[in-house]
């Protein structure tokens, strides 16, 4: 019981380490390590029959319903995760500083749980159902390309926000923090959270709630009955992400709350062999490595046979 816990809590610091990497998202890092399907489940188990619990002051319902024994470790790791890489190792800066290595880390594992998918899919579903992996590829793309443009400020927007952002963080491959400069919010919403704007942060934290309830429902659903096509889409998708995690970009900064955050990237080959070409190759390679050792000893392995 106590291994298992540390293994959650291990997980959860990884998936908080990825929801400090903008254009990585937790749901990535989930699927990598094989606890999507649960994480989803967990999220779905605050249901109606839980608020009724409450209602009627069922304690024991309200305490035992809602899949606790996965969230509390998980959730402790991943803010863990984010006090670790904000407080004593600041990867905010590493990232603004030394992109090529922290994103080529990213870029490894990402790229190493799509190897390992595709191998797991084999040659004759990849090819029986390409469609769906087809439809992921070009549902991703059309997300981490498109142009930001501007956007009301109106409450409704701003729920609406909340809903999409919290949905991407859900889905693997497309990040939360990057849907909002998308929707040209992410300055908007965090200066308001900085300066305590609750006109804002309530319609975003509604939406928030409203989205994880309702998309986690739409992907439990899709895991049971479409389990196959549903893993080929979201690969996918991860495919798709390689476009915003390759570590090679030109990263456009700008000031919010004073200081610094990433607003636009555009992918470029580098034109030839430097330190931060050799380093961030390494650091590929360390991801690719850290996937095929998730996958052979992780007892949590996502399985394609279902």
């Amino acid at each position: 019981m106590i291994k298992s816990r540390l293994k959650l809590i291990a997980k959860g610091f990884c998936v908080g380490s990825a929801d400090v990497v903008p254009g990585v998202s937790g749901g990535t890092m989930a699927f990598i390590l094989g606890i999507y399907p649960q994480l989803i489940n967990a999220i779905k188990s605050f249901d109606s029959e839980w608020l009724r619990m409450i209602v009627s002051l069922d304690v024991k319902g309200m305490i035992n319903r809602p899949h606790f024994g996965f969230l509390i470790p998980l959730g402790l790791g991943a803010v863990s995760a984010l006090l670790f890489f904000t407080r004593i190792v600041p990867l905010p800066t590493l990232i603004r500083t030394q992109p090529e290595i922290i994103y080529g880390l990213f870029f490894g594992l990402v790229l190493g749980s799509i190897v390992l998918l595709m191998r797991h899919l084999g040659c004759y579903l990849l090819f029986q159902r390409a469609l769906f992996l087809i439809m992921g590829i070009a549902f991703g793309g059309f997300v981490v390309t498109m142009v930001p443009a501007s956007t009301p400020d109106d409450s409704w927007f701003i729920f609406l926000c909340g809903s999409i952002a919290i949905s991407a963080m859900i889905l693997p491959g497309i990040s939360g923090s990057f849907i909002l400069l998308m929707l040209k919010k992410y300055a908007y919403i965090f200066n308001a959270i900085g300066h305590f704007d609750f006109s804002i942060i309530l319609p975003f934290i509604l939406g928030i709630i409203t989205g994880v309830v309702l998309f986690s429902r739409v992907l439990s659903f899709l895991l049971k009955k479409f389990y196959q096509q549903t893993i080929l889409f979201i690969t996918g998708l991860l495919i798709a992400s390689l476009y915003v995690i390759w570590p090679f970009q030109t990263r456009l900064y700008e000031l919010v709350r004073d200081k610094e955050r990433l607003v636009s990237s555009v992918p470029y080959i580098p034109e030839g062999l430097s330190n931060q070409v050799y380093i961030s190759s390494v650091m590929m390679l360390i991801g690719l490595a850290l996937v095929i050792v998730l996958d052979r000893y992780s007892e949590d392995t996502v399985s394609i046979s279902t």
